[in-house]
């Protein structure tokens, strides 16, 4: 009898659970309106959502490529399989036309779509639950005055259990603890306001936070580097590699051009944030700029080249000295120079200023960093051209074979940058072509309607 009543009691308390965790993980479906029409919004509320937009990056994500900008369908790849982005057009059937406001906010702070279904992180509701009602309404006016597309997106290829959105619940149980934002009364108006951007809408944590087995920020380490798309997204935190420090007037430049001479361009998935920032209004950016140079992010103590001072105009003109650097090379170090002055040193030792030469490759952050990836895919991939503004550019080399990328890799590193070879250089170097395969999750819309 006494078994009969641990095994009764036991039975209910599952069962209770059971209840309990399925109350958590059901969300009801919001009721869907009729699509509001572009004159229920203000001008200047539309004008505030599509800056925020901007800097949320929300064009990049939500545009396939040959798509229309917000139709989603873009391919994510994730540790756990391919995700695709959602049509946020307001076309009734296949966008977000029936959502009312209520929805929305659900999505971007819980990640819950209007029918009631948990979104998957790729989607960074973690980082969006920081945003304000205010700005929150700002969006959803600018999305709902976009032309409505008619465009589904491809099913998600994720395995089991993954593709059981429910399963969401529980990650969001560990991880997901949504909080008002709160200003630091210790800090003045600006750095709040690019903390706000910084930590929320412009998710920059997302990729330059290291995340964990199940795919969630270690929120401990928060900034302190992390992997995007096949890129090394470096840390901004004390961690940083930079040879230089990162100033707040660097970081400016950066965000709103791309490139900075004495940290280099902006590539990888840092690209098309850096060209949707340049539209952004530019006290944002400057605010963005003031709370990341406040995460300090010191130069690396590593012995290299005295870079000399910046002239009127703030650039840094071309280190001195590299001569002395290529006669101390030691003999082994012969083929990479060699490979260097052949295919380098017309740009990067001419001594032309940026973006018409060449970035002070001894003030390069990728020579400097933990791995060789950032500097493999710059060399294979080049920088190609901006259209209508001054920036570097560079050929691609994935025709240089193995023999001679290694020589080079191995004479960047240990000559240039005063450091350590890279181990297994071999594996790095075949990893690396391999994602320089042609790209299909880039955006090519910047600019569309």
């Amino acid at each position: 009898m006494m078994m009969k009543r641990v095994l009764l009691l036991s039975l209910v308390a599952a069962g209770c659970g059971a209840l309990a965790a399925l109350a958590y993980a059901w969300h009801g479906e919001i009721a869907p309106v009729s699509p509001p029409p572009a004159g229920a919004f203000e001008s200047a509320q539309i004008e505030r959502g599509a800056a925020l937009a901007l800097i949320g990056d929300c064009r990049t994500c939500h545009t396939a490529p040959g798509g229309t900008t917000f139709a989603g369908g873009l391919a994510m790849p994730t540790p756990f399989g391919t995700i695709y982005s959602t049509n946020i057009t307001p076309d009734p059937e296949t966008g977000i036309g029936r959502w009312p406001l209520a929805a929305f906010v659900r999505a971007m702070r819980e990640g819950v779509d209007r029918e009631g279904r948990h979104l998957y992180p790729a989607f960074p509701y973690d980082h969006f639950s920081l945003t304000t009602d205010a700005d929150l309404a700002a969006l959803y006016a600018f999305l709902m005055t976009r032309a409505p597309v008619v465009a589904t997106a491809p099913a998600n290829q994720l395995p089991f259990p993954i593709n059981i959105r429910l399963v969401l619940a529980g990650w969001k149980l560990l991880f997901l603890h949504p909080e008002p934002f709160a200003n630091d009364p210790a800090r003045d108006a600006a750095w709040n306001r690019g903390r706000y951007l910084v930590e929320g809408l412009a998710h920059c944590g997302a990729c330059h936070t290291p995340r964990n087995l199940m795919g969630a920020e270690i929120r401990s380490r928060a900034f302190a580097g992390g992997v995007a798309e096949g890129w090394t997204a470096y840390p901004l935190s004390a961690q940083s590699p930079a040879r230089v420090p990162w100033t707040k007037a660097a970081l400016a430049q950066y965000l709103r051009e791309g490139w900075q001479a004495d940290h280099g361009v902006a590539l990888g998935p840092m690209g098309p944030v850096t060209e949707n920032l340049a539209e952004a209004p530019a006290q944002d950016i400057e605010a963005m700029a003031d709370y990341l140079a406040s995460l300090g992010t010191p130069a690396s103590k590593t012995a290299m080249p005295k870079a000399p001072a910046p002239d009127a105009s703030g650039q840094r003109p071309q280190s001195a000295g590299w001569q002395a650097v290529a006669m101390a090379l030691p003999a082994d170090a012969g083929a990479g120079r060699r490979v260097f002055a052949a295919a380098c040193a017309a740009c990067h030792q001419a001594g032309r200023p940026l973006p018409l030469g060449g970035v002070d490759i001894a003030l390069s952050t990728a020579l400097a960093a933990e791995t060789p990836q950032n500097l493999l895919n710059l060399i294979l991939r080049g920088v190609p051209a901006a259209d209508g503004v001054a920036a570097p550019v560079m050929p691609p080399f994935a025709a240089m074979d193995d023999t001679a990328l290694t020589a080079l890799l191995d004479y960047l590193r240990r000559d240039i940058a005063a450091r350590p070879a890279w181990p297994d250089l071999a594996a790095a170097i075949t990893a690396a072509r391999h994602a320089a395969a042609p790209q299909t999750n880039v955006n090519p819309a910047k600019g569309a309607p």
